[in-house]
């Protein structure tokens, strides 16, 4: 029998190269993720592989030296930077002696410690529990026990993996009905903002673009905002008078990152729902980062997803003051701003945000009248 050892605050960082063209990036991210999580990084071990091995990921070899880093720093906790299947992650733990995650399960628990609503405690525990669901096979053999007994004890004859299951599926139940609830009340806060034609606006974009900084200075909220991935899982909104363009909702909604696991785009879809309901997108994009365009091609993936791939965008590239890049816009060929750059942090370039904001709203309301005096001319069918 094989039980999981338990957790350690200091790591062994562990990618392979199947020849992915941004494989140093990812694995600086990866980096950044173990910091995010407060974890001490001891060292990283790379190796190139073109493909998987099928029993524990890395391959015998890699496997012994990633152990004999593991005795030499003492570390307690091994992370890979790719998602490994239930038995994988059962004989790396068997011959390492120590916890292993993979890059799944460390952004989980990234989520675990900076939820801070009730809503988004709900959303992350329910994101673990359909993670650790596709784990309860093979991955944990003491599960495979018979219990007798009645009520949470399991029935006659009722292994402890199958009372595990029934567990699982009713707080997965739980969790999702009160999520439910939480959606129907946003739902009632959103069609009251668009009765009073009130002009939404969400801002995203890649985990630590500056969005939280952003928003801050348009609203002048004290959201929390930090140099870290995934300082804000929790959407704020906020009302916001700009002369502009007169009253706008504001939205900060959680950042996005390469490989974001399928549980948790899931789990947060009631919250994203808020970009999927805004009339104007503001894609925050790190102006300094070299990895940008990936970053603005996967937050792109992420809006296809959850079906917000047709909403108005504008791109701001935020971060000039580190990029050495003066404000300014571009416009498309239908001369709609479609590309602003801006420093959140020293506010150069916030007015032509607005500027951007009161285009397009004007344009919406225009689009809206039109809507209407079509609907007003159109024949009314009485029903004769």
């Amino acid at each position: 029998m094989f039980e999981r050892p338990s957790g350690g605050a200091t790591a062994v960082l562990v990618g392979l190269d199947f020849n992915n063209p941004d494989y140093e990036e990812s694995l600086d991210e990866l980096k950044q993720l173990a910091e995010s999580a407060r974890i001490d990084v001891c060292a990283v071990i790379r190796g190139k592989r073109a493909k998987p091995d099928a029993g524990t990921f890395a391959g015998a070899g890699k496997v012994e030296e990633i152990a004999l880093t593991c005795q030499a720093s003492e570390a307690s906790l091994v992370i890979f930077n790719h998602e490994l299947s239930a038995a994988q992650q059962r004989n790396l733990e068997q011959v390492l002696k120590c916890r292993v995650l993979d890059r799944t399960n460390l952004i989980l628990d990234i989520f675990a410690q900076r939820a801070r609503s009730h809503e988004g405690k709900l959303q992350v525990e329910l994101a673990q529990l359909e993670y650790l669901s596709t784990r309860l096979v093979r991955g944990w053999t003491h599960l495979e026990r018979q219990k007798g007994g009645i009520g949470v004890r399991g029935g006659p004859g009722e292994t402890q993996l199958e009372m595990d299951r029934r567990m699982l599926r009713e707080r997965v139940k739980i969790l999702k009905d009160k999520l439910a609830k939480f959606k129907q009340q946003r739902d009632i806060q959103r069609r009251a903002r668009q009765r009073a034609n009130v002009f939404s606006v969400s801002l995203v974009g890649y985990t630590n673009a500056g969005k939280s900084t952003l928003f801050n200075r348009l609203t002048r909220a004290q959201a929390y905002a930090a140099d870290q991935l995934f300082a804000t899982l929790d959407t704020t909104t906020r009302k916001v008078f700009l002369p502009e363009c007169g009253e706008v909702v504001l939205s900060d909604t959680v950042g996005f990152i390469k490989q974001l696991p399928h549980t948790l785009v899931a789990a947060f879809r009631a919250t994203l729902e808020e970009a999927i309901q805004a009339d104007l997108l503001l894609h925050i994009v790190d102006a300094a980062s070299p990895s940008r365009d990936i970053q603005i091609e996967e937050v792109n993936k992420v809006l296809v997803e959850i079906g917000a791939d047709n909403i108005p965008q504008v791109e701001v590239f935020n971060k000039i003051d580190l990029s050495g890049v003066e404000p300014g816009l571009e416009r498309d060929e239908y001369g709609r701003i479609c590309r602003i750059w801006v420093s959140a942090l020293t506010g150069n370039g916030l007015d032509l945000i607005r500027q951007a904001l009161a285009e397009h709203d004007l344009r919406r309301r225009q689009l809206l009248c039109r809507s209407e005096t079509e609907a007003e001319a159109e024949p009314q069918n009485l029903g004769y």
